[in-house]
């Protein structure tokens, strides 16, 4: 709102300093300070709000020490992290940007589901929450919908930094980003290859929405499940985010995107702001969910962490790039995967099912083996700044 206000004030007064809200990189600043401030200073309150009606966590006991002691613990802030993205959002961005607008729904979707989910464990006391089903089904149905207007909305475009292409010419495209790669652009089209180029191109957005659907629950569900210590989540989550914010400056920027030799993706720079106001309220959610945290984020928080940052990694076309950019959650997914399918494998050979890990997902072994969850959470940040680091030096190395 504010956005347009100072360009109205601009336009027909020409008022002294309303002209600072046509940068990015002032608005970014004021959204993650009002983000950080809505966070901690409002996050208070809704922490003492929830904690007055008793909407606690539901400890089930697995043996890990220190584990019993966060039983009540206030549960839902992920309702923190929400209001206090959307707002500043709302007060500071150009939200009829097509691709802050589809982040707006994807925050207001997922977080519906997963605020579904947690009301059912807490006030329907069914610890398993909303069925599995239902939650996939969202998760397709929210895929489905991002999916059709990134193929079809006509803002959304891409240029290409090719001495043979016409770089002021915009167009429609399925291309993507591989990294490590020196031409290192795949189109979806390109998945149907047994059919003639015409049909590739009519039909290569069924095989979009596809990994679209794929992506967003992968990545959803990988943050759900890292979700288990106090500011594992919410830490790893502020590092993939602000990396993601690295790759949306420069693909939005036709200069960097031009020197770097990138695909250059026209008004995607707007969704820097809404990664800033989206980082500022993950770092004042962690404020309280940091050892010995005073509030968790709940189903309503994870999912949809993990949608936004799987969405973001889809509009600047670096989804390919989320298993190294997420491998803290691939980490998670993977030892849950193998610790249940090596325990069915040998159950199924021996007749006694045997385990890879103490417990997984693998964070949980690692409290099994008596490392305390501080220090858990302390190493897993520095390999997701690692993580990091090797993703934005893809910019290069090809």
């Amino acid at each position: 709102m504010l956005y347009f206000l100072f360009q109205y004030l601009e336009s027909k007064f020409q008022i002294p300093g309303a002209g600072l809200f046509q940068y990015l990189s002032f608005r970014s600043a004021l959204a993650f300070i009002f983000s950080l401030f809505i966070s901690i200073k409002f996050g208070y309150k809704i922490i003492s709000y929830l904690r007055k009606k008793q909407i606690g966590e539901t400890i089930r006991d697995l043996g890990l020490k220190g584990q019993m002691e966060k039983r009540g613990t206030p549960t839902m802030g992920g309702i923190i992290i929400i209001i206090s993205t959307i707002l500043p959002v709302f007060l500071v961005s150009n939200f009829t940007n097509i691709y802050v607008t589809i982040l707006i729904f994807t925050t207001i979707w997922l977080g519906f589901i997963g605020f579904l989910d947690d009301y059912i464990k807490i006030f329907k006391k069914r610890k398993d929450g909303l069925k599995g089903k239902f939650k996939i089904i969202g998760q397709i149905i929210l895929g489905l919908i991002v999916g059709l207007i990134l193929f079809f909305h006509p803002d959304v475009t891409i240029k290409e930094n090719k001495p043979e292409a016409d770089y002021s010419v915009q167009y429609k495209s399925t291309k993507t980003t591989v990294p490590f790669l020196k031409n290192n652009e795949f189109d979806y089209s390109d998945l149907i290859f047994w059919t003639d180029q015409e049909k590739s191109s009519k039909y290569s957005y069924i095989i979009f929405i596809l990994f679209v659907i794929l992506i967003i629950s992968a990545v959803s569900n990988g943050a759900n499940l890292t979700d288990g210590i106090d500011g594992l989540a919410i830490g790893s989550s502020v590092i993939i985010s602000l990396t993601l914010g690295v790759f949306a400056w420069v693909s939005g920027n036709i200069i960097f995107s031009n020197y770097l030799d990138v695909m250059y993706i026209p008004n995607v720079s707007e969704i820097v702001v809404f990664i800033s106001s989206f980082v500022g309220g993950m770092i004042g959610f962690l404020w309280y969910n940091s050892y010995p945290a005073q509030v968790f984020m709940g189903d309503t928080g994870s999912l949809t962490i993990g949608g936004i940052i799987a969405v973001i990694a889809i509009i600047v076309r670096k989804e390919l790039l989320l298993p190294l950019i997420c491998g803290i959650f691939l980490i998670e997914v993977l030892s849950v995967i193998f610790q249940v399918g090596y325990f069915k494998y040998t159950r199924k050979k021996t007749g006694v099912g045997e385990r890879i890990f103490l417990m997984s997902p693998i964070h949980h072994h690692f409290q099994k083996k008596g490392i305390h969850e501080s220090k858990i959470v302390v190493r897993f940040w520095i390999i997701g700044i690692l993580l990091a680091i090797l993703s934005i030096i893809t910019l290069k190395i090809r």
